[in-house]
């Protein structure tokens, strides 16, 4: 089932990929994580696949695992969900579009296998990838690759290295920028 959405003002379908920087004004734990954030290039610091009803979202974060968490209304109080998430505090930034220009027969099947990828991930517990370069593992993920391997089964790379600096030995990781430069996205 294709679940539809809006946050703070942009469309979200099953599938589409909520993107964030770490930290948040005026609070001490956003300021410490916009710390954190300045070791990721670029200004998408997290990925969280979006898959409904409601708010569900599934990412690979804070809490060291793969999680489903709800968040309420159409705006992104970090600060509202500590308990689902774990002590990440971030700043809504956009939404990627991976699937933008892809045909409502195509992407909907496309839509229901990611959605069903991550949940899956999720329920299982699958724990954190602390080993950025291991993006092919699917025994542990890191959130911008949790989206990477949910979409490659269908013929989209999400690691293009668009919008990161070129750095050796860096090729095998997915990051966040990479993801929001390398779709169609939107800001509000």
């Amino acid at each position: 089932m294709i679940y539809t959405n809006e946050l703070c003002g942009l469309p979200l379908q099953t599938g589409d990929l909520i993107c964030t920087t770490d930290g948040k004004e005026d609070i001490l734990p956003g300021e410490l994580w916009h710390a954190v954030g300045k070791l990721v290039p670029g200004p998408v610091d997290h990925v969280i696949i979006y898959v409904g009803p409601g708010g569900r979202c599934v990412e690979a974060g804070a809490k060291l695992k793969v999680i489903t968490f709800e968040f309420q209304g159409h705006a992104w109080h970090p600060e509202t969900l500590v308990e689902q998430r774990g002590p990440l505090i971030d700043t809504f930034y956009g939404i990627a579009y991976p699937l933008a220009g892809i045909d409502l027969e195509t992407a909907t099947p496309i839509r229901e296998s990611v959605a069903a990828y991550c949940l899956a991930q999720a329920a299982a517990g699958k724990p954190y990838n602390l080993h950025f370069h291991d993006s092919d593992t699917e025994a542990a993920f890191y959130c911008s690759q949790l989206a990477y391997k949910a979409y490659l089964p269908h013929g989209i790379n999400l690691n293009t290295g668009v919008g990161v600096p070129a750095m050796p030995g860096t090729t095998s990781i997915i990051f966040p920028q990479e993801i929001w430069a390398g779709c169609e996205h939107r800001r509000r």
